[in-house]
């Protein structure tokens, strides 16, 4: 069976932390909320910090939420988000989406948020989270679209910015365009019972723009993907420091709009 190949392309600075924990099921996973059950029990892959993990435990109080990260470092955060709620029904390990080490037919429903841009197969995750929900069960994937994502006013400096995220995430074995190729993968997967639908992010109020050009602008200069695009020739020094500027330069104009598209679907995993 696979295992993963692909380099998560952000990793776990506190500048795209500050973006993980900002997430909910609400503003996350609103797509998937109307099928839980107060019983199911649930994997969130890829659940990083926690924070939608521990919102899905707390829909589900005599179920059971596993959240599971390829990096265990986080998974100490996302503890200690649970253990602040009082939260007895969720646990955290370790796992890769391409290979779980769990038995088939075991969750009544998977969840994933923004995983499977950054996976070296998204089809074997798929498999994967099929053979791991129960008959009847859902699988619920929900992931952005780079090049579906729209700002204004227009701007240079986030165009270079987004052409470079582009060829920064597919040198890592990703794919920033996933939400657009989800129902494709399910399809190439053999699932066939999906309902597919989107759902953005908006930020345009003034302190939603401080907050999203603020985190943009420190992931460009201090992250993990800072330090990808710099040693993969992607960029100079000089050019992610004119990027990150030029996130700060949009976040200060006032009539500023920056929304983004995700690609949902929801599956159901035949009797």
């Amino acid at each position: 069976m696979s295992k993963e190949t692909a380099v998560y392309t952000h990793g776990h600075h506190e500048s795209v932390l500050r973006s993980h924990t900002w997430r909910t099921a609400a503003n996350s996973a609103a797509y998937l909320l109307g099928s839980l059950k107060p019983h199911m029990r649930i994997l969130d892959i890829g659940c990083g910090p926690g924070t939608i993990t521990a919102d899905l435990a707390e829909l589900a109080p005599d179920g059971h939420v596993t959240g599971v990260d390829r990096a265990a470092g986080v998974l100490e955060q996302a503890r200690a988000t649970a253990a602040a709620r009082g939260l007895g029904n969720v646990d955290f390990a370790v796992a890769d989406v391409h290979a779980l080490e769990y038995a088939d037919d075991t969750f009544c429903v998977v969840h994933a948020h923004q995983v499977l841009q950054h996976v070296g197969d998204p089809v074997q995750a798929l498999r994967e989270m099929l053979r791991v929900t129960k008959p009847g069960g859902y699988l619920a994937v929900r992931d952005a679209d780079y090049s579906a994502m729209t700002w204004y006013p227009a701007s240079d400096g986030l165009d270079d910015w987004l052409d470079l995220y582009k060829r920064v995430a597919r040198a890592n074995g990703g794919e920033p365009d996933a939400g657009r190729r989800l129902k494709s993968w399910a399809l190439s997967a053999g699932i066939r019972d999906i309902t597919t639908t989107s759902g953005t992010w908006t930020f345009a109020t003034e302190e939603e723009r401080a907050w999203w050009s603020g985190l943009w602008a420190d992931r460009t200069l201090a992250s993990a993907y800072a330090d990808r695009a710099a040693e993969g020739g992607h960029a100079t020094p000089g050019r992610l420091r004119a990027v990150s500027e030029a996130w700060r330069e949009w976040g200060r104009h006032e009539d500023g709009w920056f929304a983004v598209l995700h690609g949902e679907i929801l599956c159901r995993k035949q009797v």
